[in-house]
This record gives structure tokens, sequence and C-alpha cells, in this order.
């Protein structure tokens, strides 16, 4: 028999998230979906008349705000409570509910920002003069009146808001087929006992010493994504068509803009990226070199690419000494930082182990107003350390955020929710390299931090332009369809990887499993997020006090002034290609660095 996976049941509370921290019961959440309700209608109720004065202006603001406030609890806890089984239908029609009472208020509050924007400069300063309370929501109203030109009137507002829920459908089918649907294959492991391919177990037997192991898993798990391949495709080309209406209504030249512009972040930024990493795909097939050379093989395939190129290093990290090792890393950061983190470790603020119907991968949520979420996949590995740190990141950067800003402010945007995360991961990868004298155990570190690189700038930069591309083929007038997306994410495969790599068939569908590709233009920030993390964690073990307090600072910004802006305060310009290209500089030097140890 199969080893199977726990059912939700049968999980031990410690290893659960603490969900009642957000409601002690399911009756509060809905006692709070009636009070959303009143709030909706109160802020309806002002609708035509915030050019009126100042204080139906601040008013209105303030019941946005404790309107979006509880709305955004009333979904955290809905979709936690989902993505630890996404079989429990209760928690799917809990999930499905939240969505509609989001969508609703969108389309009953759209007037907001039309009504703002139609306000003008001079009545926006006599507003201000006349109501002290608005300076407060200046900059979100500075924020509103910079996109005026891609918004609606309140009526075609109210109508794109209305689509909000049927947006969601291709996200929504993709995630529930491939986390719940989907029954991937069993196999022999390395012991030889039979185990079911799973999600979280994948990236284990990918790191599997045995090749055998590796190829099967890998062949396996493309299978299933083979057997679905046009449907898959058919749900990314509703997204992506999903994202052409709404780029097109709201006036974008394209998706790519429409996307990054929410951020306040120019498409040159997303386009710098992809050249200076295809200027510098030389470094990466180097890599590829060293790794066919360190695992002595004649051919080295796709499943090749995740085992540790050092032998005899791997070694279990049990949870418990995971947590251990990533405190006396993070040292540097400070005694506040180290007390944040002993707290989401001693309060249940993790999920930590897979379970069936248990959403796959990795995340840090949560609410303004209560501790981040942090769900994990944890399987005893130097990587689940790694993720642990990494998420981490992002549950620490929420609360000096929430702590240090307004609910309006406090949510920090995507262009920099990835810089914290990675922060904590170099970090920890620095303390572990220090503290071994052993030569082995040296190389097979400077191999866990080329991966890094390799993971989250090179490959996070392919999954990006292959998004820029199959958007734009879409946007010519394409329809997306399996043929088309496999022979161009096999291409782009073959080009990142080099002649040195042999491209399998099964990894033409490979963007077939990767969800953030409904994420809207997400992937492009893992790797400007890791290139500006490089800086700031060298900055951080080099200069000591005076850069961790620049660091604080912009963990505490929240979205109170644009990312990049933010980024400088720690120290770092993504206007420019300097720290992608100081980035590959710090790949080069270590790939220098372990091919000296190996020979």
């Amino acid at each position: 028999m199969a080893k199977e996976l726990l059912k939700r049941e049968d999980v031990a509370i410690e290893n659960t998230w603490k969900v009642e921290d957000m409601y002690a019961t399911v009756q509060d959440w809905e006692k709070d979906l009636e009070e959303i309700a009143a709030l909706v209608d109160q802020v309806a109720a002002l609708e035509g008349k915030l050019s009126e004065s100042a204080a139906n202006l601040l008013k209105c603001l303030e019941l946005d705000a404790a309107c979006g406030q509880k709305l955004e609890l009333a979904y955290n806890y809905a979709q936690r409570l989902f993505d630890q089984d996404q079989k429990n239908t209760k928690h799917q029609a809990m999930t499905a509910k939240v969505m509609n009472i989001y969508a609703e208020a969108s389309g009953k509050t759209a007037f907001v920002q039309p009504e703002v924007i139609d306000l003008s400069d001079e009545t926006m300063e006599a507003f201000y003069k006349a109501e002290p309370g608005l300076e407060l929501y200046r900059i979100e109203i500075d924020e509103i009146r910079r996109r005026k030109a891609h918004c609606l009137s309140a009526e075609m507002e109210k109508l794109i808001a209305q689509t909000m829920e049927m947006s969601q459908v291709p996200e929504d089918a993709f995630s529930i087929m491939n986390d719940a649907d989907f029954v991937f294959p069993e196999m022999q492991d390395e012991k030889g006992e039979t185990v079911r391919i799973t999600h979280g177990r994948y990236g284990n037997l990918m790191e599997s010493p045995d090749r055998r192991v590796r190829k099967e898993a890998f062949e396996k798990m493309y299978s299933v994504y083979k057997q679905f391949n046009n449907t898959l495709a058919a749900l990314y080309n509703g997204q992506v068509k999903t994202l052409i209406f709404h780029a097109k209504a709201k006036k974008y030249a394209s998706t790519l803009e429409a996307s990054v512009d929410r951020n306040n972040v120019s498409p040159q930024v997303y386009k710098n990226l992809v050249e200076t990493i295809n200027a510098n795909l030389e470094l990466l097939h180097r890599y590829v070199r060293l790794r066919k050379k360190c695992l002595g093989v004649d051919e080295l395939h796709m499943y090749d690419i995740y085992v540790p190129m050092i032998e005899g290093v791997a070694k279990v990290v049990p949870y418990e000494e995971a947590k251990a090792t990533v405190l006396k890393a993070l040292e540097p950061l400070g005694e506040d930082y180290l007390a944040k983190l002993r707290e989401g470790f001693a309060n249940r603020w993790i999920d930590v182990y897979e379970n069936e119907g248990k959403r796959s991968g990795a995340y840090s949520a949560g609410a303004y107003g209560t501790h981040p979420y942090v769900l994990l996949n944890h399987n005893d590995t130097l990587d689940s350390m790694f993720t642990l740190a990494h998420e981490m990141g992002h549950a620490l950067h929420s609360c000096y955020s929430n702590e240090n800003q307004p609910y309006i402010y406090a949510d920090y945007k995507i262009f920099v929710a990835e810089v914290a995360s990675t922060t904590n991961e170099i970090l920890l990868l620095e303390y572990l390299l220090k503290n071994t004298t052993d030569k082995k155990e040296r190389a097979y570190l400077l191999n866990h931090y080329l991966d890094s690189f390799k993971g989250t700038v090179f490959r996070q930069t392919q999954f990006a332009e292959f998004e820029m591309k199959s958007n734009e083929l879409c946007e010519s007038g394409e329809s997306l369809n399996a043929e088309n997306l496999n022979a161009m994410y096999y291409e782009l495969n073959q080009r990142y990887y080099g002649p040195d790599m042999i491209s399998d068939e099964q990894i033409a569908y490979e963007w077939a499993r990767i969800p953030h590709f409904y994420y809207d233009f997400y992937v492009y920030q893992y790797a400007t997020s890791f290139s500006a993390s490089v800086a700031i964690a060298r900055a951080i073990l080099s200069e000591g006090a005076p850069a961790v307090e620049r660091y604080k600072k912009f963990l505490s910004g929240g979205c109170s002034k644009p990312p990049v802006e933010l980024l400088k305060i720690a120290g770092v310009n993504m206007e420019t290609a300097a720290p992608i290209e100081s980035a590959m500089k710090a790949f080069e030097e270590i790939l220098g660095e372990l091919e000296n140890l190996v020979g």
C-alpha cells in the first residue's frame, strides 16, 4: 500500500494555524458579513455626494476603509479554512460566499474613485483646509488621481466590478483541479517503498540521489499535466483573455502595462529584467556545465536540475531544528525582529505539514489587526528550512507594516512583497556558510546559493518572459492553445538552459502546473526582489546597525510611498538595471568559488 497523507482532522493541533484568532466561531464570521453589508450600504448612500462637501468625502473614505478592513478579515478567515483542506465543501461554500460579498461591495462602491478623480485640484485643496481629517487620506487620494486616464465613469466602474467573480473562475478552476482533483501516480522510492506522488513530495523526489527515482517522478508527474493539457490551456487562455478585457476597458496599451501600473511601476522595469537576464544566460549555461560535471553524467536532463551537485552532505532538518537555525541566522536583524519571530513560532501562526486536500506550496497571508498566517508543506529538508525563513520574512514584513501604518497604507505593494522573504533566505545562507569549516559542506551550501539564484532569478525570469510572450500572442489576436503554449515554453527552456541541457519533452508542460500564471504578471517580482535582497543582505552583514535601520524603515513603510521609492530607502534603485547586474556578478563570484572547490 502507498503511504497516504493524513486527513485534516488527524493532524496534531500544534502543527496547525490558529484560525480562531480571527473569529472564535463561524457564527462570529457570519455576523461580520452582516456588518459589512451595512457598511457597504452606508458608502453607497453617498454616491453622487462626494463633491458636495469635505465632510461627505471624509465620511465616505472612513466608511470605505472600515468596510475594507472587515472584508479583508472575513475573506482571510474563509480562505485559510479552505486552503487547509480544499475538499471541505463547507469551506468551499464560505469562500464563495465572501467572494460574492466582495464582488457586490466592489460594485456598490465603484463610484468612489471616479468621483474623487472628478474633483478639481482647487476643490481638493479647499477640502483639505475645511476638513483636517482628510490629510490622513492624501496619499490614497493622490494614488487614485494618478490613474485618472484609466478611470471610467461610475456606471462603467460598477459594470467592471461586477465581472470580478467571473474573472476569478480560471484561477479557481485551476486551483481546485491542481490541488484537489488531480491524483498523481504511485511509484517506488529509494527504499523500494510505494509512495504516491503529491505536490509536497515531488520536491523531495526530485532531489533524490537515485536517478531512477527522479526520472520516474518527473515523467509520472507530467503525465497528469499532459493528460489534461487541453483543459489547462483553455483555463490559461481564459485567464489571459480576462486580463486583456480589463486592460482594454481601463484604456491600457497592454496587459503588462495595466498590471505593473497598479504598483506604480514602469513596464520598463519588467523589460529591463528580461533583457538583462537574457544578456547573462551564458552564466546559467556555465552553471549547467558545472552541474553536469559534478553529477558525472553524459547527458544532463531536466530531472537532474534539483538534486544537489555535492553528494553525501544532504541531511534531514527536523522542523524544530529549522526554527532554531532560522532564529540564529536572523540575529543581525536585532532583538525586536527575533521577538516577533519567536511569537510566531510559539503561537500557531504556521500550518506546518501537508495533509490530504491541503493547498500545495507555501505562503504568508493575513488581515490587518491579526497576526499573519503561514502555510507550509514542510518535509524536513534544507529547502524546507529556507521556505520557513522565506515565509516568515513575509510575515514579519506584514507585522512591521501593520504596526507602523494605518490600515489604508499597511498593505505593501506586490512589487516589494518578495524582498523581506528573500533577504531572510540570504541571511540564512550566509549564516550557514560562515559556520561551516568543512570544505564539502561549504561546496554544498554554495550549490544551494547558486540554486537559489537559478530558481528565483533565472527560472522566474523565464516564467516572466513566457507570461509576457503568451499575453502578447493573445493580444495580437491569436488564441492560446496547448500546441502553441507547449512550443513557446519548450523553446524558452532550451534557450535559458543552453546546449548542455537535454530539454526533455515533458518540460513542455511545465507552464501548466505553475499557479502564479494566474496571479497576473507576479513572477518577475521574485527575480527583481531577489536581486534587491542580495544587495540589502550584504549591506546588513557588512554595515550592521545603519543598514538594519534603513531596512526596518523599508519594512515599516507599507504602501505609504511608491514601491520603487521604498526600496531606495533600503539603498536599492530598481529603476535601473544595476541591481540585476550586481546580482549577476554575485552569482558569477559564487559560481567561480564552487568551480574552484570541486576542481
